[in-house]
């Protein structure tokens, strides 16, 4: 391809007219030397200027899928004793932890604590509206049972509406809640953690209007275990955390093919 440039010359004689100069091909032609081929070259570039230039246009970026962790219990509620642990630096541990596996993800994580914090259940209901989340779960443990009991709101499902009430706003969400639940629950599974499922009183989770869930993560038992079980195998921890990672991929797919439907 060849490329034309046109240039303004002032002379620096006050007395000369001002000319243009044109150069194409590594040849210069001046004003009267040779008007029939000015006139070629400016109606080539004229053309070109008109096409405009051509960009690779990037596809339009995806919606951002927020995910809120919700730490439970912190600062002077501790939650339950989980031999020489509190349940709430268990909770945040495990926070923090799937937090790092979502963000490699791709998701963008909101967390309701990054500390030893009091929080009250409805500043983490705030914290999840405020952030449009897509979907929340609300992380507890405990030493009793085995694997993980997987909780859903227990309000009575409602039809949405633009205004919901403050501690019933989950009931808009309860379809949308025990989808997620079955996907979490499937996740889990694959990942050999038994799952118990239920549906309870939730009172961060009643107020949140999005897709949440609550699971509490007791120790992994089978009947030919000798000894206590305990919540502290990193290869227990680590199979939690990752099926819960893939629970919300699993989510967010489900949740871009919708939107294209």
């Amino acid at each position: 391809m060849r490329w034309i440039e046109v240039m303004w010359r002032e002379s620096s004689d006050s007395g000369a007219s001002s000319s243009f100069a044109l150069r194409t091909a590594g040849q210069i032609t001046t004003g009267s030397h040779n008007r029939r081929g000015w006139f070629r070259a400016m109606a080539a570039l004229l053309a070109i200027t008109a096409s405009g230039p051509i960009f690779a246009q990037s596809p339009p970026a995806a919606p951002r899928f927020v995910v809120v962790l919700d730490a439970a219990h912190g600062g002077d509620d501790t939650g339950a004793r989980l031999g020489g642990e509190a349940e709430k630096a268990y909770t945040l541990a495990l926070s923090i932890r799937l937090r790092s596996l979502l963000m490699a993800r791709g998701f963008a994580v909101v967390t309701t604590r990054e500390s030893d914090a009091t929080l009250e259940p409805d500043s983490r209901a705030q914290i999840a509206n405020h952030a449009n989340a897509q979907a929340c779960i609300s992380l507890h443990a405990a030493e009793s049972g085995s694997g993980v009991h997987l909780f859903v709101s227990s309000l009575a499902p409602v039809q949405d509406a633009r205004f919901l009430p403050w501690k019933t706003a989950q009931a808009a969400w309860i379809m949308r809640s025990l989808s997620f639940a079955g996907v979490v629950n499937s996740a889990l599974s694959h990942a050999t953690v038994p799952v118990t499922l239920g549906r309870t009183a939730l009172p961060a989770i009643d107020s949140m209007s999005c897709a949440a869930v609550a699971i509490e993560v007791a120790p992994e038992r089978s009947t030919d275990a000798q000894g206590p079980a305990s919540l502290d195998d990193p290869d227990y921890q680590a199979r939690v955390a990752n099926a819960l990672a893939a629970a919300l991929v699993e989510w967010r797919s489900q949740a871009r093919e919708d939107r294209e439907q």
